[in-house]
């Protein structure tokens, strides 16, 4: 499903229109609105040539751009030569009129959802934190009240919240291929689809992971001993694995919330392009773990030169989008 970055050349828009339909094959922008160019000439309010500067196929992997090309998602668009022909600019002008107002309530779509799911993010992280965070300090201090420390308890129920957030990556890895690609296919489709909505289907994989984390921390914080301990850590590493798990998923891949400086780690902008290529498709699903994807695609043969290069497109694109933002 891959396929390498679409330059257009500068010439005429005609020409280009007429060439378009070479393209066809290799991208799904013009494939699906080969004469969308006139349109967006007149929503960036110019007259003059357009150019795709840079369009790639794997961002149909970003599933908000899947069916329509948004000023955001080709944003310099405008060139400094060679005007559109007056009959080509007369005879789209209702179209582009059109277009753009569709392209305005979209984005305004966009930014209402993302800030129904930004909201809804952040209430539930500061929550489930401070939730989290008060059971594990009231906990040891009930503890300690009542009785001498139990160091081996503490140190117990500590090692298994750091254990569990790490091995909670190999069980999604394991559910995301033997499960959500399989048997539960018909929640997980809505994830791999063009959303309707803040939310989808999929979104009820995190509640019932939550569940399980809430009863392991519900059954150690109400009971003391080594036991109730290792499962009160248990559950607080599942907590705050689903934590990194939303903001580096949900935030910094599908762009469904800002996610700040996040974005410019240099180990997290492979864990997104890893992710990337696994809606693509490029290595028949792989990879399917998050946090450690990139150490899957670069075990395939082609792997680390396909991750190389979709950090490469993502960094262009976020350098074109942040002098978008800035003018």
């Amino acid at each position: 499903m891959g396929c390498n970055p679409c330059l257009v050349p500068t010439t005429s828009l005609s020409s280009y229109c007429s060439g378009a339909a070479r393209w066809d094959h290799r991208c799904p922008f013009f494939a699906h609105k080969p004469l969308l160019i006139a349109p967006l000439s007149n929503l960036y309010k110019s007259t003059r040539l357009l150019r795709v500067v840079f369009v790639d196929c794997y961002m149909s992997g970003e599933r908000d751009s899947a069916h329509i090309v948004s000023p955001e998602d080709l944003p310099s668009a405008v060139l400094n030569s060679s005007s559109v022909p007056f009959d080509v600019a007369q005879s789209s002008a209702s179209s582009a009129a059109e277009a753009g107002e569709r392209i305005s309530k979209r984005e305004l779509r966009r930014r209402s959802e993302r800030t129904t799911y930004l909201f809804a993010a952040v209430a539930s992280t500061v929550g489930i934190t401070f939730l989290a965070a008060g059971a594990v300090y009231y906990r040891f201090a009930w503890q300690t009240q009542s009785c001498e420390a139990s160091y081996l308890e503490m140190f117990a129920t500590f090692s298994l919240a750091f254990g569990a957030s790490i091995g909670m990556e190999f069980w999604a890895r394991w559910a995301h291929q033997a499960l959500w690609h399989d048997s539960l296919w018909s929640m997980h489709e809505s994830h791999h689809q063009p959303r309707e909505g803040p939310f989808e289907l999929n979104d009820v994989f995190a509640i019932i992971n939550a569940l399980p984390a809430i009863a392991l921390m519900a059954y150690g914080f109400f009971h003391s001993g080594l036991l109730p301990g290792l499962s009160f850590g248990a559950g607080l590493g599942i907590t705050v694995f689903g934590i990194a798990y939303m903001f580096v998923h949900d935030g910094l891949v599908h762009r469904r919330f800002p996610v700040g400086p996040l974005a410019n780690v240099p180990y997290f902008q492979k864990v997104a392009a890893a992710h990337q290529l696994h809606h693509a498709d490029k290595f028949k699903g792989v990879p399917f773990g998050l946090f450690l994807g990139p150490q899957e695609l670069e075990s395939l043969d082609g792997g680390a030169e396909e991750l190389e290069r979709m950090v490469q497109i993502r960094k262009k694109l976020q350098t074109v989008n942040s002098r978008e933002n800035s003018l």
